[in-house]
């Protein structure tokens, strides 16, 4: 009996002893499964920012050969991002741009430059409407936006652009902003749109003039009228 007793405490402790070490074993499967899953982890991130890395450079070397494809702004607001422009002159550069954008795609491609260039009287090589594109192009897609049309006119407003540029040719002859140097000699951009908007306030003032005595002559003309009318009723009577 005691036999038998001590037989099966043995065999218990065995039981006991055989199961701790397969938990310790599973403990440390697991511990390698966990350092495993790190290393993998860590791998993935170093190969993630290896790659970034990667794409930046490639995105930097296809800018300078040229050949990068364009990245589009996800909202453009002219009115904010080009304050110097009045929301009129901002108004009359979108129906210009509209004008010449006969895709209606919203860009002005090289045959649509083509095409403005030769409307305004100066018409450009093609190695020349390319260099006109490519001086305001900052997605490198070979044509206009209208943020990038927006941009001639800027920088003509700041004197960025070379005599012999054909935008600022374009900003000359165009009906924006030909005060450029139509304006009685004015010297930049600025003094020529203050000099055109005095002129247009002078005109309009002297529309207003002619109004106001046109209608003071038809008042009096009324008062003429009047004053005839009561002349005769007062001999009729």
């Amino acid at each position: 009996m005691a036999s038998e007793e001590l037989a099966q405490k043995l065999q218990r402790r065995l039981q006991l002893e055989e199961s701790g070490i397969l938990a310790e074993g599973e403990a440390e499967a697991v511990k390698g499964a966990v350092a495993a899953g790190e290393l993998e982890e860590r791998s993935c991130l170093t190969a993630s920012a290896g790659a970034e890395l990667s794409a930046k450079l490639c995105r930097r070397q296809d800018i300078n050969e040229g050949a990068a494809q364009p990245r589009r702004a996800a909202v453009f607001n002219p009115y904010t991002e080009f304050k110097e422009f009045s929301r009129r002159q901002i108004k009359d550069m979108e129906r210009m741009f509209r004008l010449y954008d006969s895709g209606r795609d919203g860009y002005i491609d090289l045959m649509e430059l083509k095409l403005m260039m030769e409307k305004l009287g100066a018409p450009q090589t093609h190695l020349g409407l390319k260099n006109m594109i490519k001086e305001v192009d900052e997605d490198f897609d070979g044509k206009l936006s209208f943020r990038e049309f927006l941009l001639i006119f800027h920088k003509a407003a700041a004197g960025e652009l070379e005599e012999d540029s054909g935008l600022l040719t374009l900003a000359k002859l165009s009906e924006i902003d030909v005060s450029i140097e139509g304006v009685k000699g004015a010297k930049n951009f600025f003094e020529a749109k203050a000099q055109a908007l005095s002129s247009a306030s002078k005109f309009e003032a002297e529309i207003k003039a002619e109004q106001d005595e046109r209608k003071r002559e038809e008042e009096e003309r009324k008062h003429r009228r009047a004053a005839f009318r009561e002349l005769k009723s007062a001999f009729t009577q």
